[in-house]
């Protein structure tokens, strides 16, 4: 998600979403990065427009919100295999890309 955000640091300063850029930014704040997350981001980023992107996500959010989004963990799951599970979905989704998120 930090490569995300970095994506976001860079188009909102009018700099260039590259590899380059995004890891220099998080090496700058010794943030951890997986090199292919990086590459599928920037892949999937290419040739879109971030500002729709980013327009499309906040049209969709309230919609995930009023329609029941957020779930409870069923009575047998313990609250650490639950957290497990959102961590795993949150690694997917980096590794999917920007591209992936919004469609």
């Amino acid at each position: 998600m930090e490569s995300v955000y970095s994506a976001l640091l860079l188009h909102t300063s009018g700099k260039e979403v590259n590899e380059d850029n995004i890891e220099k930014i998080l090496k700058a704040v010794e943030i951890d990065f997986d090199e292919n997350q990086v590459k599928a981001l920037v892949a999937g980023l290419e040739g879109k427009d971030i500002n729709e992107l980013i327009a499309n996500a906040s049209a969709a959010a309230p919609a995930a919100v009023s329609s029941g989004g957020g779930s409870a963990a069923p009575s047998g799951e313990s609250e650490a295999e639950e957290e497990e599970e959102e961590e795993e979905e949150e690694e997917e989704e980096e590794e999917a890309g920007l591209g992936a998120l919004f469609g």
